[in-house]
Formats: C-alpha cells, sequence, structure tokens
C-alpha cells in the first residue's frame, strides 16, 4: 500500500532533556515518543500524557541488545509489565518472547526488537522469522554499529514487502539507512530529541529540515557525501531542498566512512543499489579522501590530475569522473565581491587537496602564491605538484600578503587561529574555507581589524551550487539558507540555519 508519510519517533535518552513546555513542542513534530528508561530512568507516565499529547513508547534495553540495564531481570520485566498499562508500545526484545512476560503485553502494544550482528540477508530473514512468530504491531531489527554499511537491512525490508517492520544498522556508517529505509516499507524513523550533534544519531529536527520527514517522497537516486565526519555538513538539507522543489526523485545522504576503498567496493562496484532500485549517480568527496578516491575514479580533469585532489564524483553510464570545485568556488565568491585576484600577493594556508586546488586556481588567474603547511610531508607533495615557493607555518608572517585563504579547519570546532594576523596589511583580504554556527575566529579577528572578509559559508554555498549543476545536470534553484555574510562592509556573519560544513581539508 502506498504511503504518504511515516511516523517520526522521538528518543528521550535523558531525563533532563526535555521539559514540559519542550514536550509540548515536540508534539507537533514527533507522533511518538519514545522513552529510553535504560538511560533516561522512570518517567511519571501521567506527567508524559500532560506535556506530550502522541503516542508513548517505553524501551529498557538490555546491555547486550546496546543498552545500558544491567539489573535483576525479575525486575526489568515488572518494569515492562507496569509500561504495558501506562503506555501505547512497549518494546520487548528478542529472549522476552520466551518468559512470562510476553501474554503481560497485548499484541496491540507490542514491539519486538532484535540487536545483533548478520552477515548476509539470509540470516536476517531467519531473525525476523524467529521474532515474527509471535503477533505484535512492529518488529524491529537493529544491526550493531559497524556491523554493515546499511544494504543488508535495506535488503532485507525490500525482501519482506511489509508495513509493520523497521530495519536499520545503528552507528555512523549506517545512517544513511535509516533516511532509506521508508522506501522499502519501515513505518517508523528514530531520532534523537536532543540538540542537534556531531553524532551518528539523526536528530529530529534534522530529520525535518535536511530530509523533510515525515512526508515520503518518490526515491529512485541516490547521491551523497562521503567523508569522516560528515554529520555535519550543510549538503544534504541544501541538495534535498533543491530536489523537492525541481520535482528530482533523489536523495541526498551522508556516508562516514572509516576506509574509502571499502565503501567504493560495497556501495559501487557490488551493484547492490541498482538492485535495489536506487542507484548512486554522484558524491561529494570531503576530508580524508579526497586523494584516496581518486585510485577508483574512471576519469580525471585536468584540475584533478594536476593537484592530485578530487572533491566530487559524477556517474556517466557506468564511469565515474573525477573533478573538483575548490578552485572556482574561491575565485567566484572573489570575483562576486569584486576583488581582483591578478596581480594580488596571495597566501594559501594548508596544503591538503582543497588548500593545493585553491593555490592552482589562484596562480593560474594571475596571483603570486605561496604555500604554507604545517607538516614538511604534506608540503613537498604540494611544491611537487605546483611548482609553487612553500613557506613552513611556524616561520610564516603574514605581512605582505594582500590575500590570504585558509583551507584548514583550525577555527571551526577550537578558538584557534590558522595563523597570526596581526601582522595584516590595510588592504588584505581573508578568505576562510572553515565555517561553524557563528564566525571562525579568524573571521571575527579580522573583522575586528577592518579586513574584508569571505567566509566558508559564502565559500560552500558556491560549491554547492556548482556541485548540483554537475550532478543533476541542472541548475540549483535560489533558496533561503540564513542570513547571508556582508563582509564587503566589514561586518561578519551573526547567525545562520546552517550546520557546521566540512570545508577545508
Amino acid at each position: 500500500m502506498k504511503r504518504d508519510e511515516i511516523t517520526l519517533v522521538g528518543s528521550l535518552a535523558s531525563c533532563v532533556s526535555c521539559g514540559a513546555e519542550e514536550l509540548q513542542k515536540l508534539s507537533r513534530k514527533v507522533d511518538c515518543l519514545e522513552i529510553r528508561a535504560d538511560l533516561a530512568g522512570e518517567i511519571d507516565p501521567d506527567w508524559l500524557r500532560n506535556s506530550f499529547s502522541k503516542k508513548l513508547l517505553y524501551s529498557l534495553r538490555k546491555r547486550q541488545s546496546g543498552g545500558a540495564y544491567t539489573g535483576p531481570i525479575a525486575e526489568r520485566d515488572a518494569r515492562l509489565m507496569a509500561a504495558s498499562a501506562a503506555y501505547d508500545f512497549v518494546e520487548l526484545e528478542a529472549d522476552d518472547c520466551s518468559s512470562a512476560l510476553l501474554p503481560a503485553v497485548p499484541v496491540e502494544k507490542r514491539m519486538i526488537s532484535w540487536y545483533g550482528d548478520a552477515s548476509s540477508v539470509g540470516e536476517l530473514l531467519e531473525r525476523f522469522a524467529q521474532i515474527s512468530r509471535h503477533p505484535a504491531r512492529f518488529y524491529k531489527l537493529a544491526l550493531r554499529a559497524g556491523a554493515d554499511s546499511g544494504l543488508l537491512p535495506l535488503s532485507l525490508l525490500k525482501s519482506l514487502r511489509r508495513s509493520d517492520v523497521v530495519a536499520f544498522c545503528e552507528g555512523a556508517p549506517g545512517f544513511w539507512s535509516r533516511l532509506v529505509a521508508p522506501k522499502f516499507g519501515a513505518p517508523l524513523v528514530y531520532a534523537s530529541v536532543d540538540k542537534l550533534t556531531s553524532t551518528a544519531e539523526p536528530n529530529v529536527d534534522q530529520l525535518i529540515t535536511d530530509y523533510a520527514f515525515p512526508k515520503i517522497r518518490p526515491l529512485f537516486k541516490l547521491y551523497g557525501i562521503v567523508g569522516n565526519p560528515v554529520f555535519q555538513s550543510s549538503s544534504p538539507r541544501l541538495h534535498n531542498a533543491a530536489y523537492r522543489k525541481l520535482g528530482v526523485p533523489a536523495l541526498f545522504v551522508p556516508f562516514q566512512v572509516e576506509c574509502f576503498e571499502r565503501f567504493w567496493r560495497d556501495m559501487v562496484e557490488s551493484q547492490q543499489l541498482e538492485s535495489l532500485g536506487i542507484p548512486l549517480h554522484g558524491l561529494t568527496i570531503v576530508s580524508p579522501y579526497k586523494e584516496a578516491a581518486l585510485r577508483v575514479a574512471t576519469t580525471s580533469s585536468p584540475m584533478v590530475q594536476h593537484t592530485g585532489s578530487t572533491n566530487i564524483f559524477v556517474r556517466t553510464g557506468s564511469a565515474w569522473q573525477a573533478d573538483t570545485t575548490d578552485p572556482e568556488s574561491v575565485l567566484t565568491t572573489t570575483r562576486e565581491r569584486g576583488i581582483a585576484v591578478f596581480p594580488k600577493k596571495a597566501a594559501v594556508i594548508g596544503c591538503g587537496g582543497a588548500g593545493r586546488a585553491v593555490a592552482a586556481a589562484l596562480q593560474q588567474a594571475g596571483a603570486d602564491v605561496t604555500i604554507v603547511n604545517r607538516g614538511k610531508e604534506r608540503a613537498d607533495k604540494a611544491v611537487k605538484l605546483l611548482g609553487l615557493p612553500f613557506v613552513p607555518l611556524s616561520k610564516f608572517s603574514a605581512q605582505g600578503f594582500s590575500l590570504l585563504v585558509n583551507a584548514t579547519p583550525i577555527g571551526r570546532d577550537e578558538s584557534k587561529l590558522p595563523f597570526e594576523i596581526h601582522a595584516l596589511n590595510d588592504d588584505a583580504v581573508v578568505v576562510d574555507l572553515a565555517y561553524g554556527l557563528k564566525p571562525t575566529p579568524l573571521v571575527t579577528d579580522a573583522v575586528a581589524q577592518g579586513h574584508t572578509v569571505i567566509d566558508g559559508h559564502d565559500v560552500l554555498m558556491s560549491q554547492v551550487r556548482r556541485q548540483f549543476k554537475m550532478m543533476v545536470g541542472r541548475e540549483m534553484p535560489e533558496m533561503p539558507v540564513g542570513e547571508k555574510s556582508n563582509n564587503r562592509n566589514g561586518k561578519a556573519r551573526t547567525s545562520s540555519t546552517m550546520e557546521v560544513a566540512t570545508a577545508g581539508d
């Protein structure tokens, strides 16, 4: 049966995460609230009913199921039985079905779950057969973190073709599987009710804003961002909003991976996504895989070959073209602000993939470029590829440079500066590829000194527009994405609806 929406389940893991007012607001976003009693403890169900107007789910996960409960089984059984009288749903783990607990929970309130490892769809089908012998409202199968890239639970859902089964891979590798599971019948999507963090568990607001849940839309193509970390990236929000506006039946998801080669083998070469009917058509490549990805590309653009770095893969038939938007993004943002690159003396701090690409582009545009890096090994590679002069960061002075580009992540998540700015020329322009919810220390201090500043948000937006056109073949529509910076007038952007980007290298 065709569905237009799924049920968003907000998971409450701390008794201090939400007060009554917060729960009232939450009831306007999610249709079910899970109380993780093993983490949050017992919460008065009457208070919950007065504060949250939708369905309530009670779970008391044992340690072997990835939870925190380690007490006596008899005590746990008693708590689950008591919850059955007060909650709409009660989660029963697979081994609960062999105890006296099962008859105490009405069928319509049962969610029977299994947590563990599996190496094949056949093994998962056996697990489902075991738990589905007992009637229940929902069945849940969650592979442990790192057990699978997310393909197995999706294959299980496609095989079952049921609307009462939830299946996904927990942890960072399987984050994307939660997002795609509704296409194959999963009726629920779990999300944390805590404020957005960089963890592998999605946040309620993130699911709504970045992926438009609880709505379910046609899905026939996948795009994504590959790196480690990736969960702070704003790319899913921007791409998915554009897909919806243009009516493109696609989804842009985050792939956080520990090994790019394994990801490529499992997700691309295996063609399992094709068998699921959701082939992968484009990838944004971020740190630390901008160099490693080149080993699997079919072809590479001249700039990629020159710099030894890529940040985008575009599929054409069975071939994958490696390209980069790092150079163009800086040139575009400077040009839009009327900043002439030629004949400026420029310093690019950071010799990773992004830094090398930006340095090469500035050199081609006529700038007198010097590359700066803390480590010598990466700097030697940049010098060999680009033939540009190099200065170690420990000996670098900003004096004399009229254009400085920070291509490192320093300042994104900390209060450090990537380089000393007290000696900046009066006319110096600063470009920071890193950015966060607040202006980075480099942006803040440079603006305070009266310099023209281009922050990572502006650079990212330029890249995203270009990447969208390369992947989808259409222009990205204009969309409100938060307050824009006004750095030409010496004012730093003070707020944005975007999360931290994986900018720089």
